[in-house]
C-alpha cells in the first residue's frame, strides 16, 4: 500500500519534559518524511530541552537528563527541522492534539514563524478511536498483527504511526487514500489554534470556546472590551494561540480600514 499524496507528508513524534504545551519542552523528535513517489528519508534528533525531566516522565520514555545533557537546544536544531516539514503535510498519533501544538511553541520560541494554514493535518489516532478505540499499541498490534517493541521511542512510534495508516487505508473501503480526505476524517471540532481555546463557529468565523467569553465572537469581544486583548497576550496562553489572536485583530482593523 502507497499513500495517494499530492505532496510529502511528515509523519512525527515528540518525547517531551510532560504535557503541558505551553511549559514543556520537546527531548526527542523524530520525522520521516515520505514523498508522492513512494520514497522515504527519516530523521530523529535527542534535544537538550534547557530544563530538568521529570522522574515518572523519564520512566515513560527513558530519555534522562544526562542523556541529553549535550544534546543541542531544540533552537539550535530548529531552521533543520522546519526546512524538512515546511513544504509537507503532517501525520502522527494523537498529533492534533499534543505533537502539532507543542511542535508549533518551540517553532515560535525559536524565532520561526510555524504556521499550518497551507498544511494538512492527518491524526492516525482520531481515525482509530473512530473505527475501533484502541491505543497505538493495539493500533499496531490490530492493523499490522506486529507487536511494537520499542514504545514510546520516538522513532519506533513513527515508524508504527505510518505502518497503522496504510492498513488503515487498506482496511476500511469508507477511509480514503488522500491527504485531504484523512486530514478531515481524523480532525475533531475545528479550532483556530491548536490548543483549542479559539473555535470556529456554524458559519466558519473565530469564538473563544473558554471562559466568560464562551461562543462569542473573537472580533465582537475584541472590540467591546479591547482590554481583554492585552490580557489573553500577557496571560499563560500558548504562543500559536497569542499569534491567532493577534492575526485577527489586524485582520479586523484593516477591514474597518478598507
Amino acid at each position: 500500500m502507497q499513500l495517494n499524496l499530492t505532496k510529502p507528508i511528515c509523519f512525527f513524534d515528540l518525547e517531551t519534559t510532560g504535557v503541558n504545551i505551553s511549559k514543556d519542552r520537546i527531548v526527542e523528535i523524530s520525522i520521516l518524511k515520505v514523498f508522492p513517489n513512494g520514497t522515504e528519508e527519516s530523521k530523529t534528533w535527542l534535544v537538550n530541552p534547557e530544563m530538568t525531566i521529570p522522574k515518572d516522565v523519564i520512566e515513560i520514555h527513558g530519555i534522562t537528563n544526562e542523556k541529553v545533557a549535550n544534546e543541542p537546544t531544540f533552537k539550535e536544531l530548529a531552521k533543520e527541522i522546519y526546512n524538512m516539514i515546511k513544504d509537507s503535510d503532517l501525520g502522527g498519533f494523537n498529533s492534533n492534539r499534543f505533537d502539532i501544538p507543542l511542535l508549533a511553541e518551540e517553532m515560535l520560541r525559536a524565532d520561526i514563524d510555524f504556521d499550518m494554514k497551507n498544511c494538512l493535518a492527518v491524526d492516525v489516532q482520531t481515525i482509530f478511536h473512530k473505527m475501533e478505540q484502541r491505543t497505538l499499541s493495539a493500533a499496531y498490534k490490530f492493523y499490522c498483527d506486529k507487536n511494537l517493541d520499542g514504545a514510546h521511542s520516538a522513532e519506533a512510534d513513527t515508524n508504527a504511526t505510518y505502518e497503522v495508516l496504510k492498513a488503515q487505508i487498506a482496511k476500511y473501503d469508507e477511509v480514503e487514500n488522500n491527504t485531504k480526505f484523512l486530514a478531515e476524517f481524523s480532525s475533531r471540532k475545528k479550532f483556530a489554534d491548536f490548543a483549542g481555546f479559539i473555535a470556529y463557529n456554524k458559519e466558519g468565523v473565530e469564538c473563544f470556546s473558554f471562559g466568560k467569553h464562551k461562543g462569542k465572537l473573537v472580533t465582537e469581544v475584541l472590540e467591546k472590551e479591547p482590554g481583554y486583548f492585552g490580557w489573553l497576550q500577557n496571560a499563560d496562553f500558548p504562543l500559536y494561540t497569542k499569534k491567532v489572536l493577534t492575526s485577527i485583530k489586524l485582520r479586523s482593523l484593516n477591514n474597518k480600514l478598507g
